[in-house]
This record gives structure tokens, C-alpha cells and sequence, in this order.
């Protein structure tokens, strides 16, 4: 049954080396294998990988998040390696200065090197 199965995220990637530098080096997570179709990734004991293909940062919506527990440090290590936060200004969702309050949580996006749009976000307490 697929419930005892984990399951990964597919991200693509029209330049695969591009990519694959922009997850390792700005990003900052660790290869665990990789092939001619595919570069695996591990990020806090969960796994996802990269594949070839022309359609990358077509996806008008998030593809991956991540959780963690202080969205402000976060955001700022993340613009110190190099990345940018999207700012948005449409109906349900404003940021400003890159994040959006919501009343779960607290979140900020912002794109791949291959235009994939990738979050993350804090829950709020209770």
C-alpha cells in the first residue's frame, strides 16, 4: 500500500548542472546519488530529485517547502547565499519585505535556478 511507501518530490530542471549547483551550493543540501536522468537530494532525512527536462519553472504554484522554525534567520541566510524572494500582490496572498502572514503560519517563496518556485514556511504556534 502506498501509505507505508515514502514518497519524494520530482523538481525540473532544463539545465541540469545549473540545478544541480544551485540546490548544492546555494541551497546548501547534500547529493545522495546521481545519474544521467536524475541528481537525488537529502534535506532533513527527506529525499527529492532532479530530472531533465524542457518544462521546468513552467508550474504557476509552490512545488516544495520547507518547514522551519525561525521563517526570519531563515530568509536571511537564504538572501546571504544569493536568493531572492518573490513578492506578491494578489487576492489572498500579500507579502511584504517577501513574507505573507496567514494565520497558520508565516511563509516566503522564491524561485530555482530553473524558475521552479520553492518555499518556506513557520507555523504558528497552537
Amino acid at each position: 500500500m502506498l501509505t507505508d511507501i515514502p514518497m519524494q518530490a520530482a523538481i525540473p530542471a532544463s539545465d541540469m548542472e545549473r540545478a544541480k549547483r544551485f540546490y548544492r551550493d546555494t541551497l546548501g543540501l547534500t547529493i545522495s546519488r546521481e545519474a544521467e536522468d536524475a541528481v537525488h537530494f537529502e534535506s532533513g532525512g527527506t529525499r527529492f530529485f532532479l530530472y531533465p527536462t524542457p518544462n521546468a519553472g513552467q508550474a504557476p504554484h509552490t512545488l516544495a517547502a520547507w518547514s522551519v522554525a525561525d521563517l526570519d534567520a531563515e530568509m536571511a541566510d537564504l538572501r546571504g547565499r544569493g536568493v531572492t524572494f518573490e513578492d506578491y500582490d494578489l487576492p489572498g496572498l500579500k507579502t511584504v519585505n517577501g513574507v505573507a502572514e496567514f494565520p497558520t503560519m508565516r511563509g516566503g517563496w522564491f524561485k530555482d535556478s530553473e524558475g521552479n518556485i520553492l518555499g518556506v514556511f513557520q507555523p504558528r504556534a497552537g
